[in-house]
């Protein structure tokens, strides 16, 4: 057992987000569980940056806090392994990194998941397709827009992005924006569950049938998109899964053994009442 008897983890984002936005709740209950095997828990701090997150981490290793740290939404030009690596921290990256240093990781497939949630809409006649997007530093981010780009220029139409912050104010005003224009989307693909719930007010305050004038697709799922109503189509990913996944590989870097290379589960479409066939 690890003598501080604690994995780290710092999530640089807004506190208030963390009580309406599923996902992390998942993801922290599936690295506890793992963990609690072997009497380790999850040291979680919530700051606004990544300097702050820089300097928790800093401060962790000059106490010996932590056995390792967990990173999560890695950026382009991310300074955090770097600086993990001169502290002598062992870290364990969440998505895809592959920069230096070389570093373990669990990773994201940001690319295929995208081309299937086109596809769908693709196949339900869809043309006129938007995107409301997480912040665009982010590398997930900037992978899904490259993978959706690509794929709608194949098949002969320019997709429509903005960018949110993952908060149910970023979903409602970007969808209002988007179903303002004049040549407003059919389908809307919104990064997380939180914009998407957002979103399908927004289009009831705007008196825009979903789906039947709209569709609508959620990215991760979670209980909010099942009770909605219509209940939201998602982009249904296994997070508590993850979470169990990079416990996995945190505990076999803190062994000392060799990380086992592990993909986070990967997200499936699951059809319900906010997508149909464009009605032309």
């Amino acid at each position: 057992m690890g003598r501080s008897e604690a994995v780290g983890l710092v999530l640089a984002r807004p506190a208030r987000l963390l009580g309406v936005e599923p996902f992390f709740m998942e993801f922290i209950a599936g690295i506890e569980e793992k963990l609690a095997e072997r009497g380790l828990s999850v040291l979680l701090h919530v700051v606004g940056t990544h300097e702050e997150e820089i300097a928790t981490h800093r401060r962790w290793a000059e106490r010996d806090l932590v056995e390792a740290v967990i990173v999560v939404n890695l950026t382009v030009g991310d300074r955090r392994p770097d600086v993990l690596a001169g502290l002598g921290l062992p870290a364990m990256m969440v998505g895809a990194w592959d920069g230096e240093p070389d570093v373990p990781a669990v990773v994201t497939d940001s690319t295929g998941p995208i081309r299937e949630a086109l596809a769908r809409l693709l196949e339900l006649g869809h043309r006129r397709i938007a995107r409301v997007t997480g912040p665009g530093d982010l590398v997930h981010t900037r992978a899904r827009t490259a993978a959706l780009v690509a794929g709608c220029q194949a098949a002969g139409i320019e997709p429509v992005m903005v960018e949110g912050d993952y908060s149910a104010e970023a979903g409602a005003e970007l969808t209002e924006r988007l179903l303002r224009r004049r040549d407003r989307p059919t389908a809307i693909i919104y990064d997380n569950d939180v914009m998407a719930i957002a979103g399908l007010g927004a289009a009831k305050a705007a008196r825009i049938e979903v789906p039947t004038e709209l569709s609508l697709l959620a990215w991760d799922d979670s209980t909010m998109c099942r009770l909605a109503s219509p209940p939201l189509s998602t982009m249904s990913v296994d997070v508590y899964q993850f979470g169990v996944s990079v416990a996995e590989s945190v505990l076999e870097l803190i062994d000392g053994r060799p990380v086992t290379p592990r993909w986070s589960p990967a997200p499936r479409f699951v059809a319900r009442g906010s997508t149909a066939p464009f009605a032309g």
